[in-house]
């Protein structure tokens, strides 16, 4: 007798963009052991799974997140990503990451870090006094 096979959708992230979105850019991303990536922002909502391993990921002002395998995340257009590292330090962290794109878009824009920021913002003051 043949069994019936049941599919099960199990809601990973349900979420309302109000956004024109025109293309999407699907990537599967490798992060080796312990790295990390600096503060970036994607002119683009980005929306994403881990598929193996675990990430830490930060929107700049908000909690940092956990995200182990099987975990969905989300990063809004133009939002300050503090972090998103390999949470591990001895095994690799492989995710997917659809870009959700309105005409054509750069994927990622990196930007300094908070002490250069700082450093650059006392250099000017003291420049023009």
């Amino acid at each position: 007798m043949e069994e019936k096979s049941t599919v099960h959708r199990k809601e990973l992230l349900n979420l309302a963009i109000r956004k024109t979105i025109t293309a999407i850019d699907v990537r599967e991303i490798t992060f080796s052991p312990g790295q990390i990536t600096r503060r970036h922002k994607h002119p683009c909502p980005v929306a994403g799974y881990i598929v193996e391993g675990a990430a830490e990921m930060e929107v700049e002002g908000k909690l940092r997140q956990a995200l182990p395998a099987g975990s969905a995340f989300y990063e809004p257009a133009d939002a300050v990503i503090a972090r998103f590292d390999n949470a591990s330090a001895t095994e690799p962290m492989k995710f997917v990451a659809y870009y959700l794109l309105e005409g054509e878009q750069a994927l990622i824009e990196m930007l300094p870090a908070l002490q250069d920021q700082a450093a650059q913002m006392a250099s000017s003051r003291n420049s023009k006094a």
